[in-house]
């Protein structure tokens, strides 16, 4: 969307997909490699001594790891797409998740202690809420009406249908969006705080000091949330192209005029259910957050965005299989 060129090279079919995969994957190796020179400046402020060493040669070598490692992930993930049981990333990350699920409970069983059984309650109710919430959200959709014209042995019909639009297109791709973003300015600092010009650290330090405010913290990432759940679903969906196809198709919404009528109907409709998917979405990435500040605790946090992806890709897969099965069922009748 922002490009117009890659737009119409995805508009070209499997070629065109093809070749932007080749340069996703080529655009992965500086962001490794980025993402690697950040990690040695934040183990180098660190107060306990992690890098045995400090020359040229070592970084180099964590350098190139950590990318030959990211890579390894990404074919990893292409590879369970292809399997067709879910988005391979989106599985992976669920995996890292899931995998520290463990090591929190045993933290938090021995560090039990009687008098936070009230706040126990509490964390267990907000992720039932946050579960059920994220499944209301992924499942609800607005069922568009649609008629289609037909001849039937020269007597005038039609055939109905409608077009399901989700309340979230754009599922957990804005809570991604949004932690990397507002994770980007915290990496920075700490990367500028080694500088030797006074300004840079003051700024730095400004920027640590403002971002550890859990209350704008908040309110950034809620607002994110909310930004990039329109941007997402803009992508995602275009209602010129939905509008054209229904037209070619002899499709037309009751009451609305085919073409343009139809475009900017159904993209009212989206920003609608779009504004409430956001809030909805937005509400439930800082809800542990807000209980957290209520509670006045930090202990067995529960990570709001942690369940949120776990939810969503596990709903992702589910939905694959099924459909992976029902076409089995077909294939033996």
């Amino acid at each position: 969307m922002i490009v117009p060129k890659i737009e119409e090279m995805q508009k070209e079919g499997e070629a065109g997909r093809q070749k932007i995969n080749q340069w996703t994957r080529m655009a992965t190796v500086p962001l490794a490699m980025l993402q690697a020179v950040s990690i040695i400046a934040m183990l180098k402020s660190s107060a306990v001594p992690i890098l045995i060493r400090s020359d040229m040669l070592y970084y180099t070598a964590i350098i190139m790891t950590t990318t030959a490692g990211t890579v390894f992930l990404m074919w990893i993930g292409e590879l369970i797409t292809e399997k067709k049981v879910g988005n391979g990333i989106s599985l992976l990350i669920f995996a890292g998740i899931v995998s520290g699920l463990p090591t929190v409970v045993k933290q938090a069983l021995v560090s039990y202690d009687s008098s936070q059984t009230f706040m126990w309650i509490g964390y267990a109710v907000i992720a039932a809420i946050i579960v059920a919430g994220v499944v209301f959200i992924n499942e609800a959709q607005r069922n568009i009406p649609i008629q289609y014209a037909r001849q039937v042995h020269g007597m005038g019909g039609g055939v109905a249908s409608s077009l399901p639009l989700r309340l979230l297109m754009a599922g957990v791709i804005p809570i991604i969006f949004a932690i990397s973003l507002i994770l980007l300015p915290t990496m920075l600092a700490q990367f500028l705080l080694q500088a030797r010009t006074e300004w840079v650290v003051s700024a730095a330090t400004f920027a640590l000091r403002f971002l550890q405010n859990q209350t704008i913290y908040g309110i950034l990432y809620f607002l994110l949330v909310v930004g990039f759940t329109y941007f997402y679903t803009s992508i995602v969906f275009k209602p010129d192209d939905v509008s054209e196809n229904l037209q070619k198709q002899g499709g037309f919404i009751p009451g609305i005029r085919p073409g343009p009528p139809t475009a900017q109907y159904l993209q009212h409709v989206v920003t609608r259910i779009t504004l409430a998917g956001s809030l909805a979405l937005g509400a439930l990435a800082v809800l542990p957050m807000l209980f957290q500040g209520y509670m006045g605790t930090q202990a067995f946090a529960i990570g709001g965005t942690s369940i949120l992806i776990v939810v969503a890709v596990v709903i992702e897969s589910v939905k694959q299989i099924e459909a992976h099965v029902t076409m089995r069922e077909y294939d033996v009748y």
